[in-house]
């Protein structure tokens, strides 16, 4: 388990490394999962140790919301200043990520359509 965690976090730290080094628009975690997965793909399958790791990071996953929680009600203000445009954001994105999931998904089915006819 401290491998795969050592793994997990290391992606994370060359990810951000990265991004701090190149000045990328992109945060560092988003790319260390990216490099994470690319390595996962060009090996192949998932070792043991890393499922098992990543389903227990998953488990906790809810007590990561709890500083986001505190943030907001620290700038409760703010958030009642600018709702509008919060609550425009939201549902826009909300919105633009089910049609761009429904999209993939439906590309992801013809691309596996496509494999099982041939």
């Amino acid at each position: 388990m401290l491998q795969a965690l050592t793994l997990i976090l290391g992606c994370q730290l060359i990810g951000e490394s990265l991004v701090l080094v190149f000045k990328l628009p992109l945060p560092g975690p988003v790319l260390g999962m990216l490099l994470l997965f690319s390595g996962l793909l060009l090996r192949g399958r998932l070792a043991p140790a890393l499922e098992q790791t990543a389903d227990s990071l998953l488990g906790h996953l809810p007590l990561l919301f709890v500083p986001a929680g505190v943030g907001v009600m620290v700038h409760w203000e703010r958030l009642q200043a600018h709702w509008p445009a919060l609550l425009a954001a939201v549902v826009l994105g909300t919105l633009i990520t089910l049609v761009v999931t429904a999209l993939t998904l439906i590309g992801a089915r013809a691309l596996m359509n496509r494999r099982q006819d041939a």
